[in-house]
């Protein structure tokens, strides 16, 4: 399933598409659940920050969580609200292992009129050896977040 497949069932949802920078990243669906998001970033040299490591450099990475973060905010939601990225700190714990896909867990923990609270990680293949670890809040650029009518 891809991640337009994914957000098609909810309501308001429909008509995003997973494109731009993502879509140029390679970024796609993982997985899901009612406030998460799992999306894949593939293994890419043009990716790659150091070549003689052969490591991918952080700003995709940071991309992904920031894009799986959003989608984790629309899915706690059940629609598509216009929101911005407020503030989102990604502290790296290790780099991503050469030629492994990246996977990026995003969660929606807390989801106010105007703000919401996001936090994440990303692993190369093992959830319990994290590469990074994200926090951070989207400011909903409408106040249409809980408590606002839609």
């Amino acid at each position: 399933m891809n991640i337009d497949a994914a957000l098609a069932g909810l309501p308001g949802l429909k008509d995003v598409r997973f494109g731009g920078h993502g879509s140029r990243l390679g970024i796609g669906y993982h997985a899901h659940g009612a406030d998460w998001v799992e999306l894949a970033l593939p293994y890419a040299a043009d990716m790659i920050g150091d070549e003689d490591s052969g490591v991918i450099a952080s700003g995709p990475i940071f991309a992904l969580m920031d894009i799986a973060t959003s989608l984790a905010t629309m899915r706690k939601l059940g629609r598509f609200v216009p929101h911005a990225t407020l503030d989102l700190r990604l502290d790296y714990l290790r780099p991503a292992r050469p030629g492994h896909t990246v996977i990026g867990h995003g969660e929606s923990f807390a989801i106010k009129r105007s703000i919401a609270f996001v936090r994440g990680h990303a692993h190369d293949g093992d959830p319990a050896d994290p590469i990074a670890h994200v926090s951070g809040t989207f400011m909903f650029l409408d106040g249409a977040g809980v408590g606002a009518s839609a």
